[in-house]
């Protein structure tokens, strides 16, 4: 994978980060760097479903809308085990 491909998937991950946070508003437990980084990993595991189980393969065309569509999914599954694991959105009493 050639660097300019991590490079534009990293950017996607941000963007899609940021995506997943204005769907799901509130405060996490990581901030505006741990949603960013859930944003990432989510770009890299929405591409790795849809490859495998929708037998779309991953090209390296970051405009493709159903790779978009894949990240978000990807990025929004992971905010939501995050917020799980780690914390939620409300103030605990």
């Amino acid at each position: 994978m050639a660097s300019s491909t991590v490079l534009s998937w990293v950017v996607l991950g941000l963007v899609v980060g940021t995506v997943a946070k204005v769907l799901l508003p509130g405060r996490d437990p990581g901030g505006l760097v741990g949603t960013a980084l859930i944003g990432i990993a989510g770009a890299f595991i929405g591409g790795w479903l849809s490859a495998v189980f929708l037998d779309r393969p991953v090209s390296d065309n970051v405009v493709d809308p159903e790779l978009w569509v894949a990240a978000v999914v990807g990025s929004l599954v992971l905010l939501i085990i995050y917020r799980i694991l780690f914390g939620h959105s409300r103030d605990r009493r």
